[in-house]
């Protein structure tokens, strides 16, 4: 059993896989130990074995696309407001218990400073590509009081983008490669996507520094780098 393997989670609910990828995805955004879950992987992984091709060959009931389309967004969604509601409810009480092996302070921490280093809308738009901050990004947002209305505009804005991209990723792939071989693609596929939904956050770093080193010293100059003063 390895509760991080997507396959195997496809494998053994077998008829009742695309079911599973619906609880899993609310689960893993709206449930703080869902952290454990597999979330980008399983999404790609839902996608290639949506093929018919690719679930012949593995010999299991293709997932339906439909379905995946339609309701694992609204999975993520809703998953992601139960979150928010939690930290809006019942504030820091909802983090104040020792560390676990299901429960680590650090995670908060790092999404705090997701949620101070872009702001509320592009945290929990960037946070659905972030395994782990995605998770406590929710809650996090309810805890500093960010806006229900507004949450709810990011958080459809960042779960469908999210959930769609990652599963017509993974179902192109599914119609590409040998059914035998897609073990081998799951994960490159992920770290691809992943890799790719990491660039507007090295971009937003990147702009912050440069705005950073602009900004005007006490003697009224701006500080340019590889000035003294």
């Amino acid at each position: 059993m390895n509760l991080l393997d997507p396959t195997w989670w496809l494998t053994i609910l077998g008829a009742f896989a695309t079911v599973g990828v619906l609880a899993i995805i609310f689960a893993e955004t709206g449930l703080l130990l869902g952290f454990f879950l597999p979330g980008d992987s399983l999404l790609v992984a839902a996608g290639i074995f949506s093929s018919a091709s690719v679930a012949a060959g593995m010999g299991i009931e293709p997932l339906s696309l439909p379905v995946l389309l339609i309701g694992t967004p609204l999975c993520a969604i809703a998953g992601a407001q139960l979150g928010h509601f939690l930290g809006f409810r019942f504030g820091r009480k909802l983090f104040d218990k020792p560390d676990s092996r299901l429960f680590k302070r650090e995670h908060v921490l790092r999404a705090e400073e997701f949620f101070e280093k872009f702001g509320p809308a592009k945290a929990v738009i960037l946070a659905r590509f972030v395994p782990i901050v995605r998770t406590f990004m929710n809650p996090v947002a309810g805890v500093l009081e960010m806006p229900p209305k507004r949450f709810f505009l990011w958080n459809v804005v960042g779960g469908v983008f999210w959930v769609e991209s990652l599963l017509l990723i993974g179902h192109f792939l599914g119609g590409q490669v040998d059914p035998k071989q897609i073990d081998r693609y799951i994960l490159p596929g992920v770290f691809l996507i992943v890799l790719i939904s990491l660039i507007p956050i090295f971009v937003e770093v990147v702009k912050k520094r440069r705005e950073a080193k602009r900004l005007p010293t006490p003697n009224g100059k701006h500080h340019r780098v590889g000035d003294p003063f």
